[in-house]
């Protein structure tokens, strides 16, 4: 009910809105009664979540690359928005091996572009850009990593991560202080998200769908990689909550988020892919580990302490229950149901669950 009040006609702007996670947080926005534009690339694939939910006739709709400063500039001045989410990148990790060039252009240069935008449109006030968990410096630890310790990336994904975080802080500390401008710059960094919709290369949920629909064994590269595992909601409410509390106390709220998963849910690869079989019946993985693949974090966790007692955000489901979302989802698919009803319904009940987690 609070965020519906706040995001009510509020004009905003979500780049990467043909994507995963961007696709998601629209349809979000879309329920609170936001005025939502939405500018990115051609969506991945006819079957992404942006596709069969129907989301572009409901929206603003941009096809564009965030590269191009000068076409990007030309639509912040249209739009005028007043909040922004950057989502817009290049989100692969093994891509990034075989790409350096685009995804460090996308990832740093693009960042640098939106930043810029921000700062030369006087509407825009929240400015919150979606990194990643990869952008630290991962030595494996045991714990979890807390929003102070080093930036890093052993692959240019990871390293392109980094570097976008360390572009958003020289953009708050020289262009967003609050001592002479009226706008603030949060970042937000997570884990492995999943959920419905989601069909990128290289990715253990996508990987597991396609297969099962093939009646082919499901290809496991790092069955012992543990992870952050956490439904697309949950950090997206975040992401939200975040965006609301710069633009009432950008003092307080300005600055670098974790958001991840309850304990629970940080897992091996194994354990999440032996819960999807478990609901599909015949299902089956195999084990394709290959030494001489590119190099791959085996442990990483997010510390998101602050995040619970400073913004008040805490997650609200477990791995089980992420896990029968993405099965509902899929099955709906399959079946030729509504998809926008069927993830607008999806949104809700999160809302419900999370509100009554809140309340213990």
């Amino acid at each position: 009910m609070q965020l519906n009040q706040f995001y009510k006609n509020k004009r905003v702007l979500v780049t990467g809105h043909t994507g995963f996670k961007g696709s998601w947080l629209a349809l979000w926005l879309l329920d609170l009664n936001a005025d939502v534009s939405g500018v990115a690339l051609p969506p991945f694939s006819e079957s992404d979540n942006f596709v069969v939910t129907g989301i572009e006739s409901e929206l603003d709709h941009h096809i564009l690359d965030i590269r191009d400063y000068e076409k990007l500039k030309a639509l912040f001045d249209r739009i005028r928005p007043e909040i922004v989410f950057h989502l817009a990148a290049q989100p692969l990790v093994r891509e990034s091996y075989k790409d350096p060039k685009t995804t460090l252009d996308t990832n740093i240069g693009g960042t640098v572009n939106v930043l810029e935008c921000c700062r030369n449109t006087e509407s825009v006030r929240s400015i919150v850009n979606i990194t990643s968990d990869k952008c630290y410096e991962n030595r494996e630890w045991v714990w979890g990593y807390r929003e102070s310790d080093r930036m890093g990336g052993y692959d240019p994904y990871s390293a392109s991560k980094g570097c976008s975080e360390l572009v958003s802080d020289a953009f708050r500390s020289s262009f967003f202080d609050q001592a002479f401008s009226h706008k603030a710059l949060a970042t937000a960094r997570a884990g492995n998200v999943i959920g419905g919709g989601d069909w990128q290369k290289d990715r253990i949920i996508p990987d597991c769908l396609r297969a099962i629909i093939a009646n082919e064994p499901i290809p496991v590269r790092n069955p012992l990689a543990i992870r952050p595992w956490q439904h697309v909601l949950e950090p997206l409410s975040g992401y939200l909550l975040l965006a609301e509390k710069l633009w009432k106390d950008p003092e307080t709220f300005s600055g670098a988020w974790n958001f991840g998963p309850l304990a629970e849910s940080i897992v091996t690869v194994r354990e999440i892919v032996s819960k999807l079989t478990e609901r599909f019946e015949g299902a089956e993985w195999l084990n394709v580990h290959n030494a001489t693949q590119p190099h791959e974090a085996k442990l990483l966790a997010l510390d998101i302490s602050k995040a619970r007692h400073i913004l008040g955000w805490q997650p609200a489901m477990n791995i089980d229950q992420a896990i029968d979302l993405i099965v509902e989802w899929q099955h709906a698919f399959l079946n030729h149901r509504d998809m926008f009803n069927l993830c607008q319904t999806q949104i809700r009940m999160y809302q419900e669950l999370q509100a009554k987690q809140m309340r213990i």
